[in-house]
């Protein structure tokens, strides 16, 4: 494990300038992670190919005051909340109490505010647990943060295990009843570089929410995907395919499968949340289709919508969130496995 300091983030919204440190999990025998302090970031992760060239597959800006900068930076690799995806109309009822949030998005409320957590400064210490490497960091949202009732504790994990995979594991308690929902918005780019053409990707969903034209769920039931251009039970190039929805967790050992042929790399992501954000990056204005986000989480809109799992946390209670995101070169035999196993329960064929 290593240590360095990046630079120091500067007073902001009642936060003091604090120093941003970053942290390299690397075990000798996998992947390195880096994650830096501020907004509990994932920075960099070396994966290698299949002639054993190491690359990072997750898009990392220049230096920090490019991750300052919310023109330059669309939450890339950081840590979303209070909660992230929408809010409609910037205001939620709880207890007979409306709770109105900052408007960072129109009308309306989007991953926790102009000053949610990914603008913070985290405290952070890394562990070895076992053959594993861990970096912990957590936050304090004081009550009425960005309109949100309660003071919350929220911890960030990522851990490295021995054979390679990441998990990314969240955590939260309040002293009100509240609203959770976190997030990781990591672009992922297999290849190392350039675009995520070339990339081929398969979700373990059958439905996905229908939005507005302000990207607000409609009221009713979700869309049944198969047979239409958000079916992706089947794997499928990525190749001038431009997606930004939010899909069902249908359940199963895989929720996502994304691979880059021509690497080798294979990235498999599991979650026990409900739902996962699927964006291409299309409107990353410095580097379109640069990555894909894979944000697993709870429904957007949630707080104001009864039909969908509740984002509700109450005093004593404690929000879970774990992910798991697991790296290969040209699939193997597991992979082949999963992708039949996935296939034959959302009623699909693996040719």
């Amino acid at each position: 494990m290593e240590r360095t300091t990046v630079g120091v983030a500067p007073a902001r919204a009642g936060y003091p300038a604090a120093a941003v440190e970053a942290y390299v999990l690397d075990t000798g025998s996998g992947p390195a992670v880096t994650v830096w302090s501020y907004g509990a970031t994932l920075v960099d992760v070396q994966v290698p190919d299949r002639e054993g060239r190491y690359a990072n597959v997750c898009v990392r800006l220049t230096d920090l005051d490019s991750y300052l900068d919310r023109r330059t930076n669309p939450y890339v690799g950081a840590t979303l909340g209070r909660y992230c995806r929408c809010v409609s109309g910037a205001e939620f009822t709880l207890d007979g109490v409306r709770h109105t949030l900052d408007r960072n998005e129109g009308e309306h409320h989007v991953h926790g505010g102009s000053e949610g957590l990914d603008r913070r400064v985290w405290s952070a210490e890394a562990s070895r647990v076992g053959d594993a490497l861990e970096v912990r960091l957590s936050a304090i949202s004081p009550d009425g943060d960005q309109g949100y009732p309660g003071e919350l504790r929220a911890c960030a994990t990522y851990r490295i295990e021995p054979d390679g995979t990441l998990i990314i594991e969240y955590t939260a308690c309040t002293t009100a009843p509240t609203v959770v929902g976190m997030t990781n918005h990591a672009f992922w780019n297999l290849a190392g570089e350039g675009t995520i053409d070339g990339h081929r990707l398969r979700l373990g969903a059958t439905e996905a929410v229908r939005f507005d034209k302000d990207l607000i769920p409609l009221p009713g039931a979700p869309e049944e995907v198969r047979g239409t251009a958000r079916d992706f039970t089947a794997e499928r190039s990525l190749d001038g395919v431009s997606i930004d929805n939010c899909f069902l967790v249908s359940g199963g050992s895989v929720l996502a499968e994304l691979s880059h042929p021509s690497s080798g790399r294979v990235m498999r992501l599991s979650t026990d949340q409900p739902a996962v954000g699927v964006y291409t990056g299309d409107w990353f204005a410095q580097r379109p289709r640069s990555g894909i986000c894979l944000e697993t989480g709870a429904m957007p809109d949630a707080p104001n919508r009864p039909d969908y799992p509740s984002a509700r946390l109450d005093p004593g209670g404690v929000y879970r969130h774990r992910s798991t995101y697991r790296f290969d070169c040209d699939g193997g035999d597991s992979r082949q496995h999963a992708i039949e196993e996935d296939a034959a329960r959302l009623g699909g064929t693996t040719g």
